[in-house]
């Protein structure tokens, strides 16, 4: 064994095998029965043996319960069968998380849509894709990744993953367009489809423009999709619970109800977007740092010019998919034209429910310092998590089992719909670095990949074994909230924790509890 050793004086003179830290401590290896007489040496202030330690991506895969469904002596779960796909920032191929026992890669297929030359898969227009076997001979370029799809698919489908033998394939992001991500989507369930397997597709990428009612085409598209063959999407609840960005008030008659801001950001532009119910006239009076003002805006589209500052307003429209009507406010200026207190008066006319909501856009895109003053934590799940048919994934911390400041919340007002399933470790998360090597990694983006691994577990179990062929979409959505940790002191469906926290030892317990009942 190893000892630590607090030391005075010449250590290395005592004979044992001995490493010095410093001037105070060393390592040394002895039998235990020669640790026993290290106090007999004057040198030797004190020892203790070495300790093992786990690290963050270990804890998280505990809380969850994941080793023990991943053990032979469990039910020997893998992955294996099973299609795992990532719509993210790319991923480092040649990260050895992601090669099999005889050392090629497990990715079967990745589209770099921003990449100047290649061929797009079919149907598409863009970019470069490559096989798996282009992707085993080593002929992909060199990739560059922020890290973030690195992480990601890694805990998904790592080899220290939740999912080590699934099949993996990724979609390198050219932007965060919600139009790219709806060609990921189709992608790779495409690549599913061609080789006959079950999909998991998971998205760690969010953002704030929409209804967040599941009502745009973008959430629309996803909800098909997420009904489109033996699939499940998995989406993350974003980074918004704490960010400021979400407002809530309700239009009167008789009164004014203020929305104020601040705004400090690089950004060149910035949005307000507030949805309210087409039933419900109301008028708005946006009022800028300077205290110049857009004066009172009726219904229609406007643009106003206050030196560099430039202000747009466009009314939209009911659609045959949505009651409900945005006003958008663009504000555009030079870097840090924009900056200090803003404010939005919204005065009601002709009011029936009243009841409206602002957004400004995610923390990732203007940081938690542009912020409403009197903000409302709920409804800060991001698009497209709030579709009805993926599942959508807040985060909590490993280490007090406490949900996440941060995470994304689903919402009280929204009734009949939980628009947040359920939550997975989502700080200090450990997982593979692009480059080489690991970090830790925080955000609900790496509480997402894995629930996306369990719903592979799951998968392989009910359709690859043969246990439940039907184990796929909503069903794999319900175990999963089924077999979710709850607290007794909280009611559920919650906007914060969803169904409670990710535990796939009792979801699986409950469908092999289902299977041997003929359920």
């Amino acid at each position: 064994m190893e000892y630590i050793i607090k030391y005075t004086g010449d250590i290395l003179s005592l004979g044992y095998p001995t490493e010095l830290l410093d001037a105070q401590f060393a390592i040394m290896e002895l039998e235990p029965d020669q640790a026993e007489r290290l106090l007999e040496h004057s040198q030797v202030t004190c020892y203790e043996p070495e300790r093992s330690l786990s690290c963050m991506a270990d804890r998280a895969m505990e809380v969850s319960c994941i080793p023990p469904v991943q053990r032979g002596t469990g039910l020997g779960l893998t992955g294996k069968g099973v299609f795992i796909g990532l719509v993210d920032s790319g991923m480092d191929l040649s990260h050895p998380e992601f090669l099999g026992e005889d050392g090629i890669s497990r990715v079967t297929a990745f589209w770099d849509m921003g990449a100047r030359e290649g061929t797009p898969p079919p149907g598409f227009l863009h970019g470069a894709a490559y096989s798996g076997e282009a992707i085993a001979a080593g002929q992909v370029p060199a990739l560059q990744d922020t890290g973030h799809g690195t992480a990601v698919a890694a805990i998904a489908a790592g080899r220290s993953g939740v999912a080590p033998a699934a099949s993996i394939a990724a979609v390198k992001l050219s932007s965060a367009r919600t139009t790219d991500v709806m060609r990921a989507v189709k992608y790779l369930l495409d690549r599913a489809e061609e080789r006959g397997m079950p999909c998991v597709v998971n998205l760690s990428y969010g953002t704030n423009c929409g209804s967040h009612q599941g009502q745009t085409l973008f959430e629309s598209y996803i909800d098909q999709s997420a009904q489109r063959g033996r699939s499940v999407i998995v989406c993350a609840a974003g980074n918004e619970g704490s960010g400021a960005h979400h407002f809530r008030g309700r239009l009167r008659e008789d009164a004014a109800v203020d929305a104020e801001f601040t705004v400090s950001t690089r950004r060149q532009q910035v949005y307000l977007s507030l949805w309210k119910s087409f039933a419900d006239e109301a008028v708005f009076d946006l009022t800028l740092p300077s205290g110049r003002s857009t004066g009172v805006l009726e219904e229609g589209e406007r643009t106003f010019r206050f030196g560099d500052i430039r202000v747009s307003v466009d009314y939209g429209v009911p659609t045959h998919y949505s009651v409900l009507q945005e006003a958008r406010f663009l504000l555009e200026g030079p870097p840090g034209a924009l900056d200090g207190l803003w404010r939005l008066r919204c005065q009601g006319k002709r009011v029936s429910n009243g009841l409206f909501d602002i957004w400004l856009p995610t923390v990732e895109e203007v940081s938690d310092r542009t912020a409403f003053l009197q903000p409302e934590p709920d409804l800060t799940i991001t698009l497209p998590a709030t579709a009805q048919y993926p599942i959508s994934v807040g985060g909590f911390r490993t280490e007090t089992e406490t949900v996440s400041p941060f995470s994304g919340r689903g919402d009280r007002e929204c009734a009949g719909r939980e628009l947040l399933d359920l939550t997975a470790p989502a700080e200090a998360v450990r997982s593979a670095k692009a480059g080489g090597g690991y970090d830790v990694f925080t955000g609900t983006s790496m509480a997402a990949p894995f629930v996306s691994g369990a719903a592979a577990l799951m998968m392989e179990w009910g359709i690859v074994r043969g246990n439940d062929l039907f184990l796929y979409g909503q069903r794999v959505k319900a175990f999963l909230c089924k077999g979710a940790q709850r607290s007794p002191f909280l009611t559920y469906p919650n906007p914060q924790w969803g169904y409670g926290r990710l535990d796939l030892c009792a979801t699986m317990s409950a469908l092999v509890s289902h299977m041997e009942r003929g359920l």
